[in-house]
């Protein structure tokens, strides 16, 4: 049979983060390709007392279809939380309930591009929210991410030629760089973005996770003209296995995501929304986040000394004021790819190119990422001691 794909997915391929999670099934490779919290922050026995009681109390509640903007006590909750930050206004915003993030993000691409119009984001950036965007067959247009943001002068060139529906933006603890987009370019972003009729969405999944500096308040917390939509998830700081993410945004532009989320989903797990705002709930959210910190601030500290202490000066890398990931650059010369094979088939340790996050696979780019999350402690000293001999033999001290 000769299947004939629609266009939308044709040029879509795997996530090259999940190829190479395959090597990972190999007991013998450290992985610092993932992703995921670190199991210890996983609150198990709050979410199993949790459970019970939900199921003793109201299992039909969590059984039960639902309704697709989500289940009502969560989404007042977390528009109350978000208000309080300057992040909801109850006048003009709502907020629904999402499959995570990922889903958050499909679905601002879904009710506002078209075929062709032009879709901008930081280069690099999360290749999940990317491949949503190629599924839309939008001219997706990469903005070069320097180390306090999009470059500016960039974004207006880009913004300045038209047709530009929405620019796409990580401002805490990027993924894959772990850079932070600083206050003076949010504002620029912002004011670009006004400037040029662009909506702008903002995805801050990593905002709560912060292990050194100061915050600094949103794009959302800015909009005064209703042109910003601001998206995170329950992922990292309860569990990314419940899949609950939120998005707020203008009433009008809700009012299309529910739309779009029935013909897609219905509605999002009632059981994990309901977990999830019981959690809340339960618990001191600001004493959770801080143990949270606490336990990433550790594996931080730790992987950033020990690439110190091993890894061959050729190999430059940023340190991250919170998230999961470190970004790391080899000589201009080097082939990267080879690297990142030769690490995992060779010396059996799993790294993420740096081309997976590129808006185009093909694009230059000699960076790879580390995530410091998810390996032990004992991983993180091997697997640094393992890649700084790679990188010793391939360029000197």
């Amino acid at each position: 049979m000769d299947y004939r794909f629609s266009q939308k997915v044709s040029n879509l391929k795997a996530s090259a983060i999940r190829e190479i999670l395959k090597f990972t099934s190999d007991p013998e490779v450290i992985s610092f390709a993932a992703g995921n919290p670190a199991p210890e922050a996983f609150p198990t026995q709050t979410l199993t007392d949790i459970s019970k009681e939900i199921f003793e109390q109201d299992p039909i509640l969590a059984l039960q279809y639902s309704i697709s903007e989500g289940y009502t006590p969560l989404r007042d909750l977390l528009k109350k939380e978000l208000e309080k930050k300057g992040e909801f206004d109850p006048a003009r915003d709502d907020l629904i309930i999402t499959s995570g993030a990922q889903q958050a993000n499909e679905l601002a691409a879904k009710v506002l591009c078209d075929e062709h119009d032009v879709l901008v984001a930081e280069a690099p950036s999360f290749i999940g929210s990317l491949n949503a965007f190629k599924s839309y067959n939008v001219d997706l247009k990469g903005v070069t991410l320097q180390q306090d943001g999009m470059d500016i002068a960039e974004l207006e060139s880009v913004l300045a030629k038209g047709n530009v529906k929405l620019i796409y933006i990580i401002s805490n603890f990027q993924n894959p760089t772990g850079r932070t987009t600083s206050l003076e370019k949010r504002k620029a972003i912002y004011e670009l973005a006004k400037k040029y009729g662009s909506m702008i969405l903002e995805d801050n999944p990593y905002g709560d996770l912060r292990i050194a500096g100061e915050s600094i308040p949103s794009i959302k917390s800015m909009d005064k003209d209703g042109i910003v939509m601001y998206s995170r998830t329950f992922s990292k700081i309860l569990a990314p296995g419940i899949r609950v993410g939120y998005i707020s945004a203008p009433k009008e532009v809700i009012g299309k995501m529910v739309v779009c989320k029935q013909v897609s989903d219905v509605h999002s797990n009632i059981w994990a929304q309901l977990l999830a705002y019981k959690f809340m709930q339960t618990v001191d959210i600001n004493a959770h986040i801080k143990g949270l910190q606490a336990i990433y601030r550790k594996k931080c500290d730790l992987m950033i000394s020990e690439m110190k202490k091993n890894f061959s000066s050729k190999i430059k890398y940023e340190v991250p004021q919170g998230g999961l990931f470190i970004w790391c650059t080899l000589p201009d010369d080097c082939d990267m790819p080879a690297f990142c094979k030769k690490a995992v088939s060779e010396y059996k340790v799993a790294v993420v190119p740096g081309n997976a996050f590129m808006i185009s696979e093909s694009d230059k780019t000699t960076s790879f990422r580390l995530n410091f999350s998810t390996p032990t402690d004992e991983q993180i000293i091997k697997g640094c001691e393992l890649l700084g001999k790679l990188s010793k033999d391939m360029f000197g001290e």
